[in-house]
């Protein structure tokens, strides 16, 4: 695959997986709050930190977004690839 092609999956791929992460996060958050009041702090913490590791990773891919110049337009040609 040529390097043109690879960024523009990516620019495809990463708005994607971005989504999916994001969506992932606010998972973990109802179910933090669900483990806090009923099964204690150590799982509470445990989900905490799940969190945290997602929203770096979701700075990671939305800087990796930024280098291959953003989401790709779909007038720009916009498949959407998995």
């Amino acid at each position: 695959m040529s390097e043109q092609n690879t960024i523009k999956k990516l620019r495809v791929l990463l708005p994607h997986w971005i989504e999916h992460n994001n969506n992932h996060i606010a998972e973990f958050r109802k179910w933090e709050n669900e483990a806090r009041a009923e099964s204690g702090k150590e799982i509470s913490l445990l989900l905490e930190k799940a969190i945290s590791d997602m929203e770096e990773a979701g700075k990671s891919l939305s800087e990796a977004l930024e280098k291959v110049g953003g989401p790709l337009e779909s007038s720009e040609g916009h498949h959407h690839h998995h």
